[in-house]
């Protein structure tokens, strides 16, 4: 089992950046996919960007060019890099892991999530 703590959410104006970080402990010798989910209030969870274990990245159309995940080298910390932010891209952001090397067919199936953390982009 991993945990999960985000951090570095925030409140930015319309076309600002953020880069937001994810800390894992716990088990983190096995193989995992790791991504990033968001939910709006009234909204589903949306699968926004994932990476799986071999380094191969995948985004959701709506941030491609504009966000970028990354991991460090010990796999211990992800980050998502945000710019050219929109007020459409507010909402909590979830790190989240799924107990696979590949990366499954959905973008918003995972094992474990974080707690989140808010990220609000004004106009």
């Amino acid at each position: 089992q991993v945990q999960l703590v985000e951090s570095w959410g925030g409140s930015v104006q319309f076309g600002g950046s953020l880069r937001l970080s994810c800390a894992a402990s716990g088990d983190t010798y096995s193989k995992y996919c790791m991504g990033w989910i968001l939910q709006a209030p009234g909204n589903e969870r949306e699968g926004v960007a994932r990476i799986d274990f071999y380094g191969s990245a995948s985004y959701v159309d709506s941030v491609k060019g504009r966000f970028t995940i990354s991991q460090d080298n010990g796999k211990n910390n992800l980050y998502l890099q945000m710019s050219s932010l929109k007020p459409e891209d507010s909402a909590m952001y979830y790190c989240a892991a799924h107990g696979t090397a590949y990366c499954p067919s959905s973008a918003s199936d995972f094992h474990y999530r974080g707690q989140g953390t808010q990220v609000t982009v004004s106009s």
